[in-house]
């Protein structure tokens, strides 16, 4: 029997099939609007107004070259950051890389699960360990939906949330427009003193979460793998035409590694899927830092999550407030869901062990609930959540920048010098900002 084929219809069935790989950029997405940025934005808008604005657009440049390349190694190798790093170390190697990263994963889920907690609280008055226990069970239904129902509506679930906290964050403005003129004046490059620079190292510092890089080229992955048996159940069905015989999507085997052409089109996909997420997202923290300088310019306690809830309150009424606190608990509840998801394709990939979505969820939602039944100030903790964050960042991008160069990886997919030069520009401010960040932080 000949192999069937592609025809001009079916050609054009493929091509317009470009917009469902749009999604997985979407899911890294919620890791730039987490509840750990959200202080950071008011503050900035709150203390200097519109004087940071460039910050988070350099940012969020920076923040789509990482994403893309993260995301191009899962297309082009079909293998995600954790399982080639998993081929390369020896077992020692893994189990420390391991260990670092599961550090980290467990410290974005304290700043997850906390969100979503003070979010619960301010929205209802939920105690905040409670709130945390709500935000792990409703985080366990969304991963429950991955499991059971597949990456794709998984994608949707997160993507939906994404769309909720960019309304509830960014409602404010239509109520308080902010000055377009100053905005413009908020795109030059300037600082003014001390306190400035430190909150501008900050905000650029702490643009790209290590879990992800690690989540994006799995999500990639995952992605080519589904378009491959979505194609190939297509060749079949025609070639099947007129038959009693139905091909069915999960019966139909991966036909070996794409094609270069295959490729490119992916990575078309793929360049958009990341400019369109992180644009969304940039915006959304964007918005927050004009909210802020718009209507809460000199107001202090905007550094903590509640005094800046409180701030908005007063500023612009219960109504915004009680938006603003939805956004947040869809932040939470996103992030939190992501983050989980992350950990597990970091013990897959570098462990070869594959655990139960809900398993880990239940592993790291454990070390949130017992910080917050300490009583220690919710704020310090995502303080001290971000430091370990600041400890993964070389991690994660060292091995990604240097192995999206390796020619006998990605073949002629790998890194241009332009793009090389860049990524190691990127990867070596983002590092020394963390770093510098961590010096201060433990030197007062």
């Amino acid at each position: 029997m000949s192999r069937p084929t592609l025809d001009r219809p079916a050609q054009g069935v493929r091509h317009a099939r470009l917009v469902t790989l749009l999604g997985p950029a979407f899911v890294a997405a919620i890791a730039y609007v987490d509840p750990g940025n959200v202080a950071a934005n008011l503050t900035a808008g709150a203390r200097f107004g519109y004087l940071l604005v460039w910050v988070l657009v350099v940012a969020n440049v920076m923040a789509v070259l990482v994403q893309y390349l993260s995301a191009k190694l899962g297309v082009v190798t079909g293998r995600s950051l954790p399982e080639v790093l998993g081929e390369r170390l020896s077992r020692r190697g893994r189990i420390a890389y391991w260990a670092q990263a599961e550090v980290v994963a467990m410290a974005t889920d304290v700043a997850e699960v906390i969100g979503g907690a003070i979010a619960l609280h301010l929205l209802f008055g939920v105690p905040l360990v409670l709130g945390g226990i709500i935000t792990g069970v409703v985080s366990m239904l969304v991963l429950a939906v991955q499991q059971r129902r597949g990456q794709r509506v998984f994608e949707t679930v997160v993507t939906s949330m994404l769309g909720v906290l960019t309304v509830g964050f960014c409602a404010g403005l239509f109520f308080s427009p902010p000055d377009l003129g100053a905005v413009l004046g908020g795109l030059v490059p300037r600082l003014d003193g001390p306190e400035s620079v430190l909150l501008a190292a900050s905000m650029l510092g702490a643009t790209v979460m290590p879990h992800a890089i690690y989540l994006h080229s799995s999500l990639a992955r995952d992605r080519v793998r589904h378009d491959a048996r979505v194609e190939r159940r297509h060749a079949l069905a025609a070639g099947a035409e007129g038959r009693d015989d139905v091909v069915a999507e999960d019966d139909v085997a991966v036909p070996g590694p794409p094609s270069p052409p295959v490729i490119r089109r992916l990575l078309t996909a793929t360049r958009w899927d990341v400019v369109a997420a992180l644009v969304l997202a940039g915006s959304v923290n964007i918005a927050m830092l004009l909210l802020a300088a718009a209507n809460l310019p000199g107001r202090t306690g905007t550094d903590s999550i509640e005094g800046a809830h409180a701030a908005i309150e007063s500023s612009l009424g219960p109504a915004v407030a009680v938006l603003f606190g939805v956004g947040l608990l869809a932040s939470g509840l996103a992030s939190t869901s992501v983050g989980a998801y992350a950990g597990a394709e970091i013990m897959s990939g570098l462990l070869h062990v594959r655990v139960s979505l809900l398993a880990r969820r239940l592993v790291t939602l454990v070390p949130a609930i017992v910080l917050l039944a300490t009583g220690v100030s919710p704020t310090w903790l995502l303080v001290v959540s971000q430091v370990v964050l600041s400890f993964g960042i070389p991690f994660a991008m060292v091995p990604l920048v240097r192995i999206t160069r390796d020619a006998g990886l990605l073949g002629g997919f790998r890194n241009g010098l332009a793009t090389q030069l860049a990524a190691w520009a990127v990867a070596a401010v983002i590092v020394a900002l963390n770093v510098a960040l961590l010096w201060l932080t433990f030197t007062g």
